[in-house]
C-alpha cells in the first residue's frame, strides 16, 4: 500500500506538533502562546525586488518595510492572537491529517475502484495542494526522499507555518473560513521536491529564448504585462496543474468511456478531453488551455496537451511558451488517493524536458465552490494606478 503507519513516527510527530515555524526567527511552542509567550514577528528574509528583472524590480515599493510596520501597529489582531485562537484546531488538525499516513512513491499499490466499463475510476473531487516544494532545497541536495520521521516533521512545519499569518501582509486569513491547506485532507510526502526529473530536483536551465521570454513577462506598467489570471481571462491552474493554496487546488473529474472532463478551481475552467483517436486541433487553432487528447496506458490515463494560445503564459511557470508539450498522467492509487504526474517538453524554453508529481487526496462533496472573477476587477485597476505612480517617481526621483 502507498501509506505507512509508524508508531515511532507518531511519537516524533507528537513532539513536532508542539512547535510553530516562524520563518527564520526561530521556534515557539504553540501551547505556550496562551501562557503569554511572545511570537516573533514574521519578517521577510529578503527584499521583495530580489531576483526580479530590473524593469519589474523598479516598481516595487521601496518603503514597503515602513508600510508594514505601520500596518502591524494599527492591526486589531496579531500573529500571536490568531494562533492562540486556533491553537487546539491547529494541533488536532495536524495530528488527524497525518495519522501515520505518508505518501511513499516506492510502496506497493492497493486495489482501487473501477468503473462499470472497466477503467480505473477517476471520478470525484481531488485536492492539488502540497507542502513539498517544486524544487529541492539546496540543503537537501542528493536526497530525493525523506525518512518517514523526516517527512512527518517537514509536514508539521508546513502546517504550522501555514497557519501563521502576518496581519500587515495577509490578503485573506484562510483559516477563519476553514480553507487553510492545513485544514484539508492533504497528507505528508516522502519526496523532498515535486520535480522528479532532472534527478537533482531542479527546473532545467532556460534556453536563451526561454530566458528572454521570462524577462519579457515582467509585470510592468501596462495591463498586458499582467498575467491572464490577474486579468480574469483564465485561471492559474494549467495545464499542467501546479499546486497553490487550497481553494486554488480543487479539481473535479467526470469520466465516461469516451471522454474525461477535468474541472479546475479558479475561474471554474473546464477541459473536455476526448479519449478516441482524433487528432489535435491544427496549429492555427490555439485555445487558452491548449488542445488536449487522452488515452489509456494500462491503468493510467494519459492526457497530452499542445497548441496553446500565443499569448498564454503561466504565473507560476513563468517563461513557458505556447509550444510547450504537456503530458499529464492520472493514476488511481487507492480508494482515497490519485497520483498526478506532468512532463513539460519545450526545446524552445528549456534545455531538457522535466517532470514532477503530486499525490492528490480525495475531497468529500460538495467539492468545488465558485471562484468569481469579473470585468470590474478593481484590484487590477488600483494596481495599475499604483505602478504608474511608482514609475513616475522613478523618473523624477521624488516619491509622491
Amino acid at each position: 500500500m502507498a501509506y505507512h503507519t509508524s508508531c515511532m513516527g507518531c511519537r516524533r510527530f507528537s513532539q513536532v506538533v508542539l512547535l510553530l515555524s516562524v520563518g527564520i526567527a526561530g521556534w515557539v511552542p504553540v501551547n505556550a502562546i496562551g501562557q503569554g509567550s511572545s511570537v516573533p514577528e514574521v519578517v521577510p528574509s529578503s527584499s521583495a525586488a530580489q531576483g526580479l528583472p530590473a524593469a519589474e524590480a523598479a516598481l516595487i515599493n521601496q518603503r514597503s518595510q515602513e508600510t508594514l510596520e505601520v500596518a502591524r501597529e494599527v492591526s486589531p489582531h496579531t500573529n500571536e492572537s490568531s494562533l492562540a485562537y486556533f491553537e487546539d484546531q491547529i494541533n488536532a488538525a495536524v495530528v488527524e491529517a497525518t495519522g501515520g499516513r505518508i505518501w511513499d512513491p516506492t510502496a506497493p499499490r492497493e486495489p482501487f475502484p473501477r468503473t462499470s466499463w472497466g477503467h480505473p475510476d477517476l471520478r470525484g473531487y481531488w485536492l492539488a495542494v502540497s507542502y513539498v516544494p517544486m524544487e529541492r532545497p539546496d540543503e537537501l541536495a542528493g536526497k530525493p526522499l525523506y525518512t518517514r520521521e523526516e517527512a512527518i516533521e517537514a509536514f508539521a512545519r508546513g502546517v504550522l507555518g501555514d497557519a501563521a499569518v502576518d496581519p500587515a501582509t495577509v490578503h485573506y486569513d484562510w483559516k477563519e473560513w476553514g480553507m487553510g491547506s492545513w485544514q484539508s485532507s492533504m497528507i505528508p510526502n516522502l519526496r523532498t521536491s515535486m520535480i522528479v526529473e532532472p534527478p537533482d530536483g531542479k527546473r532545467p536551465a532556460f534556453t536563451a529564448e526561454g530566458l528572454a521570454r521570462f524577462e519579457r513577462q515582467a509585470r510592468v506598467t501596462t495591463v498586458e504585462s499582467r498575467s491572464l489570471f490577474e486579468r480574469c481571462i483564465t485561471g492559474n491552474q494549467g495545464p499542467p496543474r501546479i499546486p497553490s493554496i487550497r481553494n486554488y487546488g480543487e479539481t473535479q473529474i467526470v469520466q465516461t468511456p469516451d471522454y474525461a472532463v477535468i474541472i479546475t478551481q479558479v475561474n471554474s475552467e473546464v477541459r473536455i478531453v476526448p479519449l478516441d483517436d482524433r487528432p489535435h486541433s491544427p496549429d492555427n487553432v490555439r485555445p487558452w488551455l491548449g488542445s488536449s487528447r487522452g488515452y489509456w496506458e494500462d491503468d493510467t490515463l494519459i492526457v497530452e496537451t499542445k497548441n496553446f494560445h500565443e499569448d498564454r503564459w503561466w504565473t507560476r511557470n513563468r517563461g513557458a511558451g505556447p509550444n510547450v508539450h504537456v503530458t499529464e498522467r492520472y493514476t488511481r492509487i487507492d480508494d482515497g488517493l490519485l497520483l498526478y504526474e506532468a512532463t513539460l517538453d519545450d526545446p524552445e524554453t528549456w534545455e531538457v524536458p522535466w517532470n514532477y508529481e503530486m499525490a492528490w487526496p480525495k475531497m468529500d462533496p460538495p467539492g468545488l465552490f465558485e471562484f468569481a472573477c469579473h470585468e470590474m476587477n478593481y484590484g487590477l485597476i488600483n494596481v495599475m494606478r499604483g505602478v504608474k505612480t511608482r514609475a513616475a517617481e522613478n523618473e523624477t526621483g521624488s516619491p509622491k
